[in-house]
């Protein structure tokens, strides 16, 4: 019988995920991992991965990655706003933690195959889209090892958020589960990034906000609580139509504004580049933020960064957010847009 550890955060998918190998004839380990300090989270997700582990007659590992997780993923998320770039905690929790640490754990254990409630596909070599388009989290993928990639399993790939569900709600154990609310997308952010960063920080500096010629046309309450292309929260004087933030210059408390045409991005490099495959005879499309379309695009590499050429214009292209590239639906590579 070949044993997997599942990662069991408690939730409807990781749930889904350990029955669905149990019934597949796996012989099953799960690990729950702690990774914030939010001891009434932490608690319920806890109890409820015991009470799947206790129905599946498996055992559940606790894992504290507190850490790893703060120095890794939550400090990398304030430092970033506070160099006025915008961060991908996500990609970075994934690259380090869920398939870094994990996967460690798993090997320390003797476990060869690692499985997640993640929404795509693997065929042990590469990484595809889910079936499910909206629930896709392949983007979150982009960074991690390349040489693990065989190791993991992915039973999610293949169905629909609303069939996990059904599934679910079918088995009494799961049923209080399946009625949770489902987790955000960056689990240390309840409401807004700046809530976060202001525990940290005075956010709430006054700055001037400056035109494309830099010249000073009105003012902003603080550089932190902008990212590139968000169109409020910030004084133009004598504006006649929408401006949005183009730039963000951390030292001097300013940010930069102008209309929406000025957004326009055709073309864009990334450094800190990560290829899962030789990409020079690939139809490559881009996504420069998890919630967008892929656009088919041309990259030109150059050591550990590459140009990108788009084949349609974007609008608020920001540093610091993970550009990830696919060949049809396989996962290929990444950057970070600088």
């Amino acid at each position: 019988m070949k044993k997997v550890l599942v990662g069991m955060s408690g939730g409807v998918d990781s749930t889904v995920v350990a029955l669905l190998l149990k019934r597949d004839g796996y012989d099953v380990v799960g690990v729950y991992m702690k990774l914030h300090n939010d001891e009434v989270k932490n608690e319920q997700s806890f109890k409820n991965a015991q009470k799947v582990a206790n129905y599946l007659d498996v055992d559940l590992h606790f894992l504290d990655l507190t850490t790893e997780f703060d120095e890794d993923v939550y400090q990398y998320f304030v430092k970033s706003y506070q160099k006025g770039i915008t961060p991908n905690p996500c990609v970075v929790c994934n690259r380090t933690i869920k398939f870094g640490k994990m996967v460690e754990f798993a090997t320390s254990l003797g476990i060869d195959k690692i499985a997640t409630g993640h929404y795509l596909k693997s065929d042990e070599n590469y990484i595809y889209m889910a079936k499910d388009k909206q629930k896709d989290q392949s983007y979150f993928l982009a960074q991690i090892d390349k040489n693990i990639i065989s190791r993991l399993i992915f039973p999610l790939g293949d169905w629909l958020k609303d069939e996990v569900r059904e599934y679910a709600s079918k088995v009494d154990i799961l049923k209080d589960i399946v009625k949770q609310k489902e987790s955000s997308e960056i689990c240390f952010v309840e409401n807004s990034y700046d809530e976060v960063l202001a525990k940290h920080m005075d956010i709430d500096i006054q700055g001037d906000t400056l035109d494309t010629d830099g010249n000073i046309v009105g003012n902003h309450k603080g550089y932190m609580h902008y990212t590139i292309g968000k169109r409020r929260g910030f004084f133009v004087d004598g504006a006649h139509e929408p401006h949005y933030v183009l730039g963000i210059n951390p030292e001097k408390n300013q940010i930069v504004v102008g209309t929406k045409e000025k957004l326009r991005v055709d073309e864009f490099e990334i450094a800190n580049t990560h290829w899962f495959d030789d990409i020079s005879n690939l139809n490559l499309s881009v996504k420069v933020r998890y919630r967008t379309e892929a656009i088919l695009c041309d990259v030109s590499i150059v050591d550990d960064k590459a140009k990108v050429s788009l084949s349609k214009s974007i609008y608020g292209l920001a540093k610091g957010q993970i550009a990830v590239f696919y060949d049809d639906d396989r996962l290929v590579g990444s950057g970070v847009i600088v």
